[in-house]
């Protein structure tokens, strides 16, 4: 899985949010807010093929959290940002 062509992450006024750009985007009418663990991982996963397992190691290598926490949070985070478009 990858994360889409034509999403950025900016920032705006201290807060993280992806933002869509292009003809193939011209329909994405969402913001898309990243709090601080869903930006490090937007970060880390960006331009590269990834899952929810890769998602997971993440989570664990920069923060205190087991992995039945970090693979449950990042497939919740993945499936979201499936639902939503973000991934192809």
């Amino acid at each position: 899985m990858r994360i889409k062509k034509g999403f950025e992450l900016r920032e705006v006024c201290g807060e993280h949010i992806i933002v869509a750009y292009g003809r193939e985007n011209i329909d994405f009418n969402k913001v898309i807010s990243l709090n601080e663990s869903a930006t490090y991982l937007w970060k880390n996963i960006v331009d590269k093929d990834f899952d929810a397992e890769t998602m997971a190691s993440l989570l664990q290598q920069e923060y205190e959290v087991d992995a039945e926490t970090a693979k449950r949070d990042a497939q919740a985070l993945l499936d979201e940002w499936t639902k939503v478009g973000l991934t192809e």
